[in-house]
């Protein structure tokens, strides 16, 4: 804080024009962002502890099971693998095709991978998750590619 007490002027009462920046709320507004700042930054940090299993490559050799896929794509065709189907028909050929890849285990039972294109609709998307859901496949795993 700075204060001109005494000028070059005639009286010795005035104090002449002050042309210097006052940085006194400048300085107080900058205290107090830093303040809500230090504050808010560790709410924001926090973070989920998982303890997952290493991974583990299968041996050399093994057969890899290739997943069961259902694609979506742009203009709302679905596919499943290579095979295409409509909505209405998703959920019976979905357990078709799940029942011969692994006759042992209820189609409701086994993973399903959902991979979409990047222009499909929000509500495309969620109309086949809502369908999967009502015909009771639970176990339902979306596939993201990273650029």
């Amino acid at each position: 804080m700075a204060a001109k007490l005494a000028g070059g002027g005639s009286n010795r009462f005035d104090l002449g024009q002050n042309s210097d920046i006052n940085v006194t709320p400048f300085v107080d507004v900058m205290l107090v962002l830093l303040i809500i700042f230090m504050v808010s930054i560790p709410a924001a940090t926090v973070s989920i502890k998982l303890d997952l299993p290493p991974a583990i490559p299968p041996p050399p050799g093994a057969k890899v099971e290739e997943p069961v896929l259902v694609n979506i794509q742009q203009g709302g065709q679905i596919y499943i693998g290579d095979q295409a189907t409509a909505l209405d028909r998703l959920s019976g050929d979905l357990s078709t095709v799940l029942a011969r890849k692994d006759p042992s285990k209820a189609p409701t039972e086994q993973r399903v991978y959902i991979r979409a294109d990047r222009t499909v609709r929000y509500g495309e998307f969620m109309s086949v998750m809502n369908d999967l859901q009502g015909n009771g496949f639970y176990q339902v795993a979306l596939i993201n590619e990273e650029l």
